[in-house]
């Protein structure tokens, strides 16, 4: 695949790392009627956090309070913002020859900005997910343009949120990424919401929970959306993260999809519960804006995910 700046603009120009900043306010987003249902409408763009925001959220416990937590960077977390520092790149030469049909498409997050989605779908995307929030207080500022425009132009689409699990619990964050982009109509242009656990970019690597800890509050996370939504949550993760977080616990391959990060020719080992992934991140730059994904099947079965 031809190789691009992960934070390309949608006109394929390269921009050098200062202008990869997020501006100071980003332009309104158009929000554009869906006919998608009222669990996940088209959404009305916010305005964008300064380069500087410090915004942090409230802690659910003395004990979180005690730790200080640093201020949030929302604005440069995404699926996939830690794994390369952790894991590394390898080839994606092989990838061409995998057996089973692959659909090729991509995520973003406000670090892409507006997209060019008709020159996306015309490179041949067929889906995108959107991150949505944050924590409990974040909302990505983009998301209309992004999560409409792709809807739009004709890829099938879905929200994801990034997990912060020592910041709240797990069900105060899913109502804030439901309430706020994280909804699913069965539309069959909507995909299961997702929830991105992965390495922590502002400390320990398991946020401070220990395994236990961790899968409960993944679990108190896809419960709530599972209630909310009608769909257990997509989980983005990566083989080694959640060997380590977790203990490589099994128990949500029979329910919730794999999104799973692995910057290399073959998708390696996957989480303990699962004997396949649903979806392959498998770059962090390349024809699309973002991160480069694969659905592992053909597009009519994309189709039936989308529709439950």
């Amino acid at each position: 695949m031809p190789s691009t700046s992960r934070s390309a603009s949608p006109t394929g120009t390269t921009e050098t790392p200062k202008a990869r900043r997020l501006p100071a306010l980003a332009a309104l987003a158009a929000a554009v009627a869906l006919a998608a249902g009222t669990a996940a409408p088209a959404y009305a763009a916010d305005p964008a956090p300064t380069e500087t925001s410090t915004t942090t959220e409230a802690p659910s416990t003395t004990e979180q309070a005690d730790r200080h937590l640093p201020p949030i960077h929302p604005e440069r977390d995404f699926a996939g913002s830690t794994v390369a520092a952790h894991e590394g790149r390898g080839s994606t030469a092989g990838i061409a020859a995998l057996a089973v049909t692959q659909t090729p498409g991509l995520d973003v997050a406000s670090y892409q900005g507006n997209v060019n989605w008709s020159s996306v779908a015309s490179k041949g995307a067929r889906f995108a997910y959107v991150k949505a929030t944050e924590g409990t207080t974040y909302r990505n500022p983009y998301f209309a343009q992004q999560y409409n425009g792709s809807y739009n132009a004709g890829l099938i689409r879905g929200a994801y949120h990034f997990a912060l699990p020592d910041r709240s619990s797990g069900s105060a964050q899913a109502n804030w990424f439901v309430d706020h982009g994280g909804g699913w109509s069965r539309d069959g242009r909507t995909l299961p919401p997702a929830l991105d656990i992965e390495y922590n970019p502002y400390g320990a690597t398991c946020y401070g929970l220990s395994q236990s800890g961790m899968v409960s509050w993944i679990r108190s996370f896809s419960d709530t959306v599972r209630s909310r939504t009608g769909r257990y949550p997509t989980i983005y993760t990566t083989t080694n993260w959640w060997a380590t977080c977790t203990g490589n616990y099994g128990g949500f391959g029979s329910t919730n999809p794999l999104w799973i990060a692995r910057y290399a020719s073959a998708v390696g080992t996957l989480p303990n519960g699962w004997s396949y992934q649903t979806f392959w991140q498998y770059a962090d730059s390349g024809t699309f804006p973002g991160d480069q994904n694969l659905f592992n099947g053909a597009y009519d079965r994309l189709q039936a995910l989308a529709n439950g």
